[in-house]
């Protein structure tokens, strides 16, 4: 009975039974058929991840930081900058061998070794998935407030103060969870339509809003966010800022790979990602700051979050005001959902397939991650839980070092050459190039911890200020992307030159070129089976 059971559970594989306990049709290498990105499906991508309620209130953090409007906007725009640069260049694996995050932390940690950095980003799709959900959530809120200002009145609140949210609330919360669902069955390689559709409407409300704001801000001008900038901070501060922009990235930095194998061809994702993300990223926390500044001495305070933004004007104005609102509330709505849904639900999902792969599947894991989600309550961690948001805010000192080391592996150990057919065997008992130690490659782990232990102090000291450390460690923790990322790099190349793995040093030295290597994996996925052939090595 148990057997039956799980036989049918068990995830169908095309040309195969069922999946192994590597692979399913989800994590392998993307064939033809399904390489359906182009340049505009990764512009539109990046709308969604760089145009949302949480890029829109990047500047508050860094002007409550201490920084000057036009030191919080310059380190926004080094920091994106940055950001589009390690974007690019941590998703070539993906974009040349069309393997996503899974199969390349393999031959990064080992395949057993993998599961660590997986099981961290499963981690954080299901709490961010619960975070951004909740902030849909409250958009959808803003649009039933629109239709029925006395919402409160309409539904009597039954929820207890303590869980920092009302019953109108929670209905709002799970009308937007529900209304994620139907996105999260459609499979990535038919994402064009929706990112078409919530980039154009998230981008007509940045406009909208800004031109609102500057246009109705009258003789009251500018508050104090812009006219009285104070004394600014530090260079340290500034730099803290930068890092913090390219760290807020981290979790999409770290698993990039999952969507740019899905690119038609290498150039147009590239400069998808080069043109979108640093553009949209600065624009989006630009008019953040405008609208707040612009808005400030209207509702006597400075209002940073969106939909509490429409809430005032809610509360403010007449019926048009109202109809305004509600679409503002719709198009935030439909924004938050194309960010949780690639951002988190399928990126949560692919990590599940590839560590359960003979029963889930992306769209299982997908699911799961939502209604993982609601386990977290988001309600709490958003309106009372600050510490643990500051940790979670603070992950990229645990994310860069990870970032390291694949870079490391790809670029300096690798040299670009993946035997793709080892990250994934096909028989049991068959370990492949990339088993190393007992299936985990022991250098990453130490590389990982050499990256992540100088900012630790400071990263303490920052989640509970009444921890004192010294300033130098303070200072290293500021910039705990960069240090980590490098560090880890560094670690892992050296522990790679200074003990070799004898199967993969034999494999790089004697594979074809990374050209010639990528061709002749692409012409397998095609369904030309030419791999080895003339090329001694390769196979």
């Amino acid at each position: 009975m148990k057997n039956a059971i799980l036989n049918h559970l068990q995830v169908p594989q095309e040309g195969a039974p069922i999946a192994n306990r590597w692979i399913n049709d989800d994590i392998k290498p993307v064939e033809i058929c399904r390489r359906t990105w182009n340049f505009w499906t990764f512009h539109n991508f990046c709308i969604l991840a760089s145009s949302n309620v949480s890029v829109y209130m990047v500047g508050s953090s860094l002007i409550a930081m201490g920084l000057t409007w036009r030191q919080s906007l310059a380190a926004i725009v080094v920091g994106n900058i940055v950001a589009a640069g390690l974007f690019v260049m941590n998703s070539l694996p993906g974009l040349f061998y069309h393997i996503g995050f899974p199969l390349v932390n393999r031959y990064v940690w080992g395949l057993y070794g993998s599961l660590f950095v997986l099981w961290n980003r499963i981690l954080l799709s299901i709490v961010w998935y619960a975070v951004q959900a909740w902030i849909g959530g409250e958009c959808i809120y803003v649009c039933l407030r629109a239709i029925w200002p006395s919402l409160e009145r309409r539904i009597p609140n039954h929820m207890a103060q303590s869980t920092g949210m009302t019953t109108a609330q929670l209905l709002a919360y799970i009308i937007f969870m529900v209304s994620s669902l139907p996105v999260l069955h459609i499979r990535p390689h038919k994402l064009q339509k929706f990112f078409y559709i919530s980039s154009a409407t998230i981008i007509v409300f940045e406009i909208v809003i800004l031109i609102w704001a500057l246009a109705s801000m009258g003789e009251s001008g500018f508050g104090s966010t812009i006219s009285e900038p104070g004394p600014g901070g530090s260079g340290w501060k500034i730099a803290f800022g930068i890092v913090s922009t390219v760290g807020s990235t981290a979790a999409g930095i770290l698993n990039q790979n999952d969507f740019t194998r899905f690119a038609r061809t290498p150039r147009p994702a590239i400069l998808g990602q080069l043109v979108s993300l640093p553009l949209y990223s600065i624009l989006c926390a630009t008019i953040g700051i405008l609208v707040t500044a612009a808005t400030q001495n209207r509702y006597d305070e400075p209002l940073w979050n969106l939909p509490t933004l429409l809430g005032a004007i809610i509360d403010n104005g007449g019926s048009r005001s109202r109809v305004a609102a509600f679409f503002g509330g719709a198009a935030l709505c439909v924004s938050q959902m194309g960010l949780n849904v690639p951002g988190n639900a399928l990126a949560g999902g692919f990590d599940m397939a590839a560590t359960f792969p003979r029963y889930i599947n992306l769209r299982r894991g997908a699911y799961i991650t939502a209604l993982m989600s609601i386990a977290c309550n988001p309600w709490k961690l958003v309106n009372t839980a600050t510490i643990f948001l500051t940790v979670l805010s603070s992950y990229s000192i645990f994310l860069g070092p990870m970032v390291g080391a694949m870079m490391a592996s790809y670029f300096a150990v690798m040299r670009r050459k993946i035997k793709v057919e080892d990250l994934f065997p096909s028989h049991e008992g068959t370990r492949g190039i990339y088993w190393y130690t007992y299936g985990v490659n022991w250098r990453a782990p130490v590389a990982w911890v050499c990256g992540m232990v100088p900012s630790l102090p400071g990263f303490v000291a920052h989640v509970d200020p009444s921890v004192i450390v010294a300033v130098g460690l303070t200072r290293i923790y500021y910039i705990c992307f960069v240090t980590g990322t490098v560090i880890s790099a560094a670690v892992y190349t050296a522990l790679h030159y200074m003990f070799p793995t004898a199967d993969v040093k034999l494999f790089v030295d004697k594979a074809p070129s990374p050209e010639i290597l990528m061709q002749e994996y692409r012409w397998r996925w095609d369904g030309g089976d030419r791999l080895g052939e003339g090329n001694g090595g390769a196979t």
